[in-house]
């Protein structure tokens, strides 16, 4: 099969379309042929990091964790799924598990799921990693329908999905943005948006909550933004947070009391621990989506498996608006 091969970390590296053995799936697993893939923050820190992260995969390297495609073979054990179903999930692309640059993945179960009916191989493909992060996040917090939910990031690639399944689960939604495009998406996607730029964190505390705080508030901002979230939960409250690689000062939090809930969605991939979530969260997303109430935002840029270096310039440049796919 055909792969796009990472030889070399760094940011000068470069992708090397090559010619690999395709992979068999051994017990448990499918082997899915790939339609499309797509380009996840921690897919350009692995490329450029390297070994300086705990999770990249040894040299040479196939990159990329989300994926949709069509099962072409079932390992021993495979129950639930039949040669023909199409899939989609997050399996790859760190450790020693082989990523989605490539024609054929060979996929745990546990990690993937049946795409939306509703969904194109495109859309789908967007989904698996930022929507997991998004539900586990909201789900470690107990939402409840009728609390008021604040999103940092609202039209990023989880913050968009963050909005959505908060709608859906029966919250008060209210996000930030700091410009025009991102304001009316925050807007599109039935959120209350906030400038940051003009608004300091007390005022829209008060206007929105008459000063009591919001019950939960969704960080996928992170540094210095943290101390933004803690301002802004409620005594009691729950701050869920997707980029807390920081040191911080936790004297506010104690005195407010708040939870506080770090998501690193990678953890069942990495160390195989409770691998059968990512399939529960999947098979709910999939759900949410055919009933309509959850919608991928797609960046209007294409890319094939031979552009993925462009691809990941597009997601690393800032320019893009929602996520980046690599169609096969």
């Amino acid at each position: 099969m055909k792969a796009m091969i990472l030889n070399q970390y760094g940011s000068d590296s470069v992708f090397e379309l090559t010619e690999i053995e395709k992979p068999e799936p051994t017990r448990g697993e499918v082997l899915v042929k790939i339609a499309a893939s797509s380009v996840n923050t921690v897919d350009t820190m692995i490329r450029n990091m390297g070994k300086d992260l705990p999770l990249s995969p040894e040299l040479p390297a196939i990159l990329g964790m989300d994926f949709a495609g069509t099962i072409e073979a079932l390992g021993d054990g495979v129950t639930g799924f039949s040669i023909g179903d199409q899939v989609y999930g997050c399996a790859g692309g760190l450790a020693a598990l082989p990523g989605t640059l490539a024609e054929y993945i060979v996929a745990d179960t546990k990690l993937i799921a049946h795409k939306p009916k509703n969904l194109t191989m495109r859309e789908a493909a967007s989904l698996p990693l930022v929507a997991i992060t998004a539900y586990e996040g909201l789900e470690r917090a107990r939402i409840k329908a009728g609390q008021k939910v604040l999103v940092h990031g609202g039209s990023g690639g989880v913050g968009h999905i963050v909005l959505q399944l908060a709608n859906y689960f029966g919250a008060d939604v209210y996000s930030t943005g700091g410009g025009d495009r991102q304001m009316a998406l925050i807007e599109e996607l039935g959120a209350t948006a906030i400038n940051y730029k003009t608004k300091k964190v007390e005022d829209y505390v008060q206007q929105y909550t008459n000063g009591a705080g919001f019950d939960i508030v969704y960080d996928s901002v992170g540094g210095a933004n943290m101390i933004n979230s803690f301002n802004a939960a409620m005594l009691n409250g729950h701050v869920v947070s997707t980029v807390s690689l920081l040191e911080l000062d936790l004297t506010l939090a104690h005195f407010k009391g708040l939870s506080i809930h770090v998501v690193f969605m990678l953890i069942p991939m990495l160390h195989n621990y409770k691998r059968a979530d990512h399939h529960r969260i999947l098979s709910e997303i999939t759900k949410i989506i055919e009933n309509g109430k959850l919608t991928p935002y797609i960046d209007k840029n294409r890319y094939t498996l031979t552009e993925v270096a462009k691809a990941h310039a597009r997601l690393s440049s800032g320019k893009g608006m929602g996520k980046v796919v690599i169609e096969n």
